[in-house]
């Protein structure tokens, strides 16, 4: 995924204290005296999915990017099964990189399930966060005691639901076998597109599989924080309030995402005292920094630069 890029970068596993290990991206490394940028990826991504975003970003600052405990080329621990406790295992991994690598303060972008997590991190570590960049954040409202009414959910999702609620949420991949990359390129051509400035084969098909092929550590995690259709057991609009309101919040969206778009204003009723701002980047779905990387990496540059 990053044979393309031609700005110098280093890789490697940053070991926490636990034993687990971090695969980490560290880009810029030598532009130390602005706040790192550090970017969480969603479920079942990893840090190739920002190949279209790390030259940019990285022109006048440090970005580290790596793959959250569980998923991609990172260790891939046993969680609890109890969603309070695996999402503070993830907290404590980012806690215990950080302090491996050994910044301060940071920029914390996540999105997704990555947006989740930063935003559980900022709460349990609000010192070490100058700006939290929410991007299509998974998990932040509670599940609509009428969801299925307003939004009715066919029969044969539900039974389907019913039969594969004991599975991890990409088993199926595994199941295939050998035919788990193409069920992904066939399930997932837009990936295909989606990079196409940057590779004219199957490179993106190929790294998402390989990404979630292997022991479902993370998606696990994930399967145990969520209620039924993709709801998550601890809404983090719950929890928004209690976060220090001097950290400044962006909340970027795509305005053809079908992900509700209204977190967003919510958190700034919820925190009427504190920054908080919402983006939207026209003609981009669930996936913006790479559905529009360009208008996606000048508004982050933007947000960055006001901190720095």
């Amino acid at each position: 995924m990053l044979k393309c890029i031609t700005s110098t970068y280093n890789k490697r596993y940053v070991y926490l204290a636990n034993g687990n290990k971090i695969w980490t991206l560290t880009f810029s490394p030598d532009l130390s005296r602005k706040t790192p940028l550090v970017l969480l990826h969603g479920f079942g991504g990893g840090v190739g999915m920002w190949a279209l975003n790390f030259e940019e970003l990285c022109e006048n600052r440090t970005v580290h990017a790596f793959d959250l405990l569980g998923f991609g080329r990172s260790s891939r621990p046993h969680f609890d099964t109890d969603a309070r406790e695996a999402e503070n295992q993830f907290v404590e991994s980012i806690e215990g990189w950080r302090k491996e690598m050994g910044l301060e303060k940071m920029i914390l972008l996540g999105h997704n399930l990555g947006g989740f997590l930063a935003a559980a991190y900022s709460l349990k570590y609000p010192s070490r966060v100058k700006h939290l960049i929410l991007v299509e954040p998974w998990g932040f409202p509670e599940r609509p005691d009428n969801a299925e009414h307003e939004r009715p959910i066919p029969i044969w999702i539900k039974a389907l639901g019913a039969i594969l609620s004991p599975f991890n949420p990409l088993a199926g991949l595994r199941i295939a076998g050998p035919f788990g990359l193409s069920l992904v390129q066939r399930l997932r051509p837009d990936f295909k597109r989606k990079y196409a400035s940057m590779f004219d084969d199957n490179t993106v098909t190929e790294y998402i599989y390989h990404c979630n092929v292997q022991s479902p550590s993370g998606e696990t995690a994930f399967k145990n924080m969520t209620i039924p259709y993709g709801w998550a057991k601890r809404p983090m609009l719950q929890r928004i309030p209690q976060m220090d309101q001097d950290i400044p919040i962006t909340v970027v969206y795509g305005a053809r995402s079908c992900i509700d778009g209204n977190s967003g204003s919510t958190i700034q009723s919820l925190r009427p005292k504190s920054y908080v701002k919402t983006i939207a980047i026209l003609g981009a779905g669930h996936y913006v920094y790479a559905d529009q990387p360009e208008d996606f990496n000048q508004k982050v540059k933007d947000i960055c630069d006001s901190v720095d």
